[in-house]
């Protein structure tokens, strides 16, 4: 798969792209302009990866049960490739999960069932269990249940994870979310950030004005979140 990297020096950001979105899209949008003083100082290298979306939640031909098998086929691919080769290139660098929009459920989903990869994750505009319909956005897995889409449902399995072991790994993360007050997944932000704190998880939840699901935002936020 195709990723872009930008930078040289500092923590390494892993940027999820949106719904459907290439890895070139955050460039092209001009996020990543937005970053430039942050990279050319040398303080973040941030790597936009592909998205897999339109062969697995996205995928209306396939079964529920196989969309979130090729999920997992990309969460793999992300943990056994993507992150060996930040690391590789950037040793010194701690590694920040961060994505808009779906890649805003790709950085929160993959930062909470994998804590000790990362030191800090960033969520801007999304919605953390996509088996809710929300909005316009329907429920991706059509009704579909089982336990692979429980346990990546994070504010499903996070209302009942109860192992001290985990919820202290979750809890050395820095945790922001960010979304609109107009936005379709305002509610589904606030759980999650109410959710966190009753096991005790420190997080930050920023509420913007209108509707804030789009670049011209996310430019913004990326400068204060990043």
């Amino acid at each position: 798969m195709e990723l872009l990297v930008f930078g040289h020096a500092g923590a390494s950001v892993l940027f999820f792209p949106t719904r459907t979105a290439r890895f070139y899209d955050y460039e092209d949008w001009k996020v990543i302009e937005a970053l430039r003083s942050k990279i050319e100082d040398g303080h973040l290298q941030v790597y936009c990866v592909d998205s897999i979306d339109r062969e697995s939640f996205y995928n209306e031909f396939s079964h529920p049960y196989h969309r979130m098998e090729r999920h997992l086929h990309y969460e793999q691919y992300i943990l056994q490739e993507v992150v060996p080769l930040m690391k590789t290139l950037n040793a010194a660098g701690s590694i920040i999960s961060a994505g808009c929009s779906m890649g805003a459920y790709h950085a929160v989903n993959i930062a909470f069932k994998h804590p000790s990869v990362f030191v800090k994750v960033v969520g801007m505009s999304g919605r953390y269990d996509i088996t809710q319909a929300m909005g316009n956005f329907r429920d991706l897995l059509d009704g579909y249940r089982d336990e692979n889409v429980y346990f990546n449902m994070p504010n499903q399995f996070l209302n009942n994870l109860h192992s001290p072991e985990i919820i202290d790994q979750i809890k050395r993360l820095q945790i922001i979310l960010a979304v609109g007050e107009e936005d379709a997944f305002l509610e589904d932000n606030k759980y999650l950030s109410t959710v966190l704190a009753s096991k005790g998880i420190q997080n930050s939840l920023y509420i913007w004005h209108e509707e804030a699901h789009r670049a011209r935002y996310w430019r913004k936020m990326v400068q204060l979140y990043f």
